[in-house]
């Protein structure tokens, strides 16, 4: 429309109120660059997120009802966390009818196709785009205000169709609090010679880059609040997540992706992300954007983060990557630096994939900040103009997965009440219904037709439901293909995208039944979350915990917090188990901490006497380094205060300084290199190198050297604990002189290879390091964890293995090769050291605080 048609028109339109009101003239929208005062992805310029809040308050103001900001809540460290919905002001005047339409499309079950139809007919399409998960790609949140701006202020016609047609939900920045931390460091290192280097810590309170590895199990509240609208308030059908990548290969990576797949999802929802990805990588050369790539680096079998768990939920869940300048500082890039090397990318050249190669040159934030919007607007483009093809497609996929998981096998699964730690097992189902799964339990006890015997309180999901593939690889075993897509051309296996299994039953220690028959029982629908309340029968003198719960150490460190004496049974003793904790206090003051916990008090008549001896809260310290931060020791931390053991982080400084002895008891060494530990700055094979040291001030330079090792050692030898977890145990055996080896070192990935795969092991139950643990269960083994051999020597008693890997048939889920190599091995030993002892997790027992099953290993290192 020309400027002089807009204007005719907005007189029109006067002129028809003149008679009800005065007549008031439009305000114009505030453009970003007059609200913030440069150009969004100008050089050395980074926008806050506080003025960027501020800046959408003000566009939903003047949008004129086609923009409304919702606040989801506080951000880990409090900052508002935003949806934005966007879209025209006759579909936001009815945006709740239009949401229930959306659902009931992606949930069809009982719908005619006329009522199908009907739906289609009404509805919007709805997409969903997320920015800066991770918050040092700052492209996403820097673009974003520009593209909410267009949206609300252009009157174009491709414009009016995305509003009209389109339902856009908006995460402006799925990471505020890095943001700000990334905004903070870059505004102190501008003009030094450290500008636009990486921050030295993590980059999220808890999981750092690991944040984007947090879609199933939802332990930080930005991924609980971004699951709600894909899982369970909006369902979208398409899904997109923009991210950065290296600096020095293609320079924008768009849908689909490549070889291998996971299967289980829907055959439409891999077509619809080659569609949209072809979309947006035309518009991307329509624009004159070079250096766009698909089908290539990124695999379509990655980490059950958003955009690659997406699927599974029928929703063309997509990834974008641009190529990272330094923060907002140019990067220059020489011809000959650039690289392939990629899965399917093998050279940096034309390819049918990436037809026009960026020659090298200055790469800008601007330049991230223009294919990203691009890539933006196709997406919203292409659902606007086949709005119709969208909703019915959204309705094939659900339709098709629910009878496919009607008719195949297995059928259902069931979680029955007696588990070896229930408490858990209801944390589950939670889980389950926060991906928006249908969790029913049944009324009455039922016999399956194989025989097998349930009773009442049986959860059982069935597999005929749309979410059918996610419920296939959150309760299903899982094996990681191995073939000519996953195999190098001399016969080496390819390392996954992340982890080979992400089978939640199995982190979670939890007993669940695939079953190939039909249930043939009463099941009432779990509606909501279940939250258990303990019980405390009034008038024992005594009560016992179960040691078995994850809970109870909850529970155990409540009352430590409230000065209530607790002891620890180390012998049976009558029903009771070693590991069981006891304590005396009348039922009422323990009533607030069985309603927190979920944790029954078991009544005792009498008291155990030295069946159980007092349980002393121990002083907790743990390693944090600088050189990006560990993510495994942010999400110790998270950890431990889930279930609240205090602690203190300490820093090499205070490590170098010595006399550890005197401030802790345990001491923490999250899964780390040797030489990131030290400071000695290798890495090991296989792994992405980090930034030069010199990247950093001084003072963020990390590592203890060889005072640290010596106060280490000192540490042990006059008492303490030194508790080191995955490959951090190669320290203590390098550094410490155990007489251990790991079994698997030198070991070429053709003799032994397992990428993040669960393994069956033995625990010995009757050592306290294992109190609380079943005799058989899994340890989820990442790619170069050790695996432990005792040396012979003089101190062999010295010695104790607390889990050892099984004889045979070692995989659960996931991938391995060469079982044999580790077949009966110790997986966790303890080790004494003088005074004090070594406990070395080789396995990851705390792995993104979502291996619940193997908590107790790590919180009994925590007791004495």
């Amino acid at each position: 429309m020309s400027p002089a048609c807009s204007l005719l028109r907005s007189w029109l339109l006067v002129g028809l109120a003149l008679l009800a009101s005065p007549a008031v003239r439009p305000q114009p929208v505030t453009p970003p660059e007059k609200f913030f005062g440069f150009r969004l992805g100008s050089d050395r310029k980074i926008a806050r997120w506080g003025r960027i809040v501020e800046y959408y308050r003000l566009l939903e103001q003047e949008s004129r009802g086609k923009l409304k900001v919702v606040e989801l809540g506080p951000s880990t460290e409090g900052r508002p966390f935003l949806l934005l919905i966007i879209t025209a002001p006759g579909n936001m005047q009815r945006l709740e009818r239009l949401r229930q339409v959306n659902l009931r499309l992606s949930d069809p079950r009982g719908l005619s196709d006329e009522e199908v139809a009907k739906l289609a007919a009404e509805g919007r399409a709805v997409v969903c785009q997320t920015m800066s998960l991770h918050a040092t790609e700052i492209g996403g949140t820097q673009m974003a205000p520009e593209l909410a701006y267009e949206l609300v202020s252009r009157d174009d016609a491709d414009t009016r169709r995305i509003l009209e047609n389109v339902i856009f939900l908006l995460v402006p920045c799925f990471n505020p609090d890095g943001a700000e931390m990334v905004a903070d460091w870059y505004e102190k290192t501008l003009g030094t010679e450290y500008e636009g280097s990486s921050l030295p810590w993590l980059y999220h309170k808890y999981a750092g880059h690991d944040n984007n590895r947090d879609a199933f199990q939802l332990n930080l509240v930005e991924s609980r609040y971004v699951a709600r609208i894909l899982f369970r308030e909006w369902i979208p059908q398409a899904y997109v997540d923009h991210h950065h990548m290296g600096s020095y290969g293609p320079r924008f990576y768009v849908p689909p992706y490549a070889e291998p797949i996971r299967p289980h999802a829907d055959p439409l929802v891999w077509r619809e992300m080659s569609w949209y990805g072809a979309h947006i990588a035309y518009k991307a050369e329509e624009a004159g954007l070079s250096g766009v790539i698909n089908m290539a680096q990124f695999s379509g079998w990655g980490h059950f983060g958003f955009h690659w768990i997406t699927p599974f939920h029928n929703i063309a869940g997509m990834l974008t990557e641009a190529a990272n300048a330094r923060l907002a500082t140019p990067l220059y890039i020489h011809p000959d630096q650039l690289r392939g090397e990629a899965r399917g990318f093998p050279f940096y050249g034309p390819h049918t994939t990436f037809p026009n190669p960026w020659p090298g040159g200055w790469w800008r934030l601007r330049d991230i900040v223009e294919r990203q919007k691009v890539s933006a607007w196709a997406v919203l483009d292409l659902a606007a103009r086949n709005r119709e093809t969208v909703l019915w497609n959204a309705y094939h996929k659900a339709k098709r997965q629910t009878e496919r998981g009607a008719q195949g096998r297995p059928k259902a699964y069931l979680i029955p009440p007696a588990q070896h730690d229930p408490l858990t097992a209801l944390k589950m189902i939670n889980n389950l219904l926060a991906q928006g799964i249908e969790v029913h339990r049944a009324s009455k006890a039922f016999t399956l037709a194989s025989g097998m015997s349930y009773p009442a309180g049986t959860f059982v999901v069935s597999l005929a439901q749309p979410k059918m593939g996610v419920i296939r690889y959150l309760l299903g075993r899982t094996f990681y293909p191995d073939n000519e897509w996953t195999r190098a051309r001399d016969g080496s296996p390819m390392r996954p995208y992340d982890l080979a299994t992400d089978t939640m039953f199995e982190f979670m220690g939890v007993r669940v039944d695939p079953s190939d028959d039909p249930v043939p029982a009463d099941l009432e629908k779990v509606a909501s979350e279940i939250r258990p309340d303990g019980r405390v029968p009034p008038g024992a003198p005594y009560y016992a915990l179960d040691g078995r719960l994850n809970d109870s150490y909850r529970a155990v460190n409540l009352l430590l917090d409230r000065g209530v004496a607790v002891r620890r049974l180390t012998a049976p003793w009558r029903d009771r188990r070693p590991g069981d904790f006891v304590v005396a206090a009348p039922a009422a003051a323990l009533a607030e901490v069985a309603r927190a916990t979920g944790v029954d008090f078991l009544p005792l008549g009498e008291d155990p006497g030295q069946a159980a001896r007092p349980l002393e809260r121990l002083r907790i310290g743990m390693y944090q380094r600088y050189w990006g931060g560990n993510m495994d020791e942010g999400w110790t931390r998270l950890l431990l205060e889930q279930f609240g053991f205090p602690y203190r982080s300490v820093l090499d400084a205070e490590i170098r300084k010595g006399g550890l002895r005197q401030n802790y008891d345990v001491f923490i060494l999250p899964d780390d290199t040797t030489a990131r530990i030290t400071g000695e700055r290798r890495e090991r094979p296989g792994e992405m190198p980090g930034p030069p040291e010199d990247d950093y001030p001084p003072e963020y330079r990390s590592g203890i050297g060889d005072e640290g090792v010596k106060a280490l050692r000192e540490f042990v030898e006059q008492g303490g604990t030194l508790v080191t977890l995955g490959n951090a145990s190669m320290f203590a055996i390098e550094k410490l002189g155990l007489r251990l080896r790991n079994a698997v070192a030198g070991r070429s990935s053709r003799e032994f290879w397992c990428p993040g795969s669960t393994l069956r092991v033995r625990f010995a139950t009757n050592h306290p390091l294992a109190y609380g643990m079943p005799e058989e269960g899994l340890a989820l083994y990442l790619a170069g964890n050790p695996v432990f051999e005792i040396l012979p020597s003089a101190n062999n008693d010295r010695y104790e293995t607390v889990v050892r890997y099984a004889e045979r048939d070692l995989l659960a889920s996931g991938w391995l090769i060469g079982e044999q190599v580790i077949a009966n091995k110790p997986a966790m030993v303890a080790a004494r050291l003088g005074k004090g002892r070594v406990v070395l997790v080789g396995f990851r027992a705390q792995h993104r605080a979502q291996t619940h099953g193997t908590f107790k290993l790590v919180f009994n290192s925590l007791l004495r």
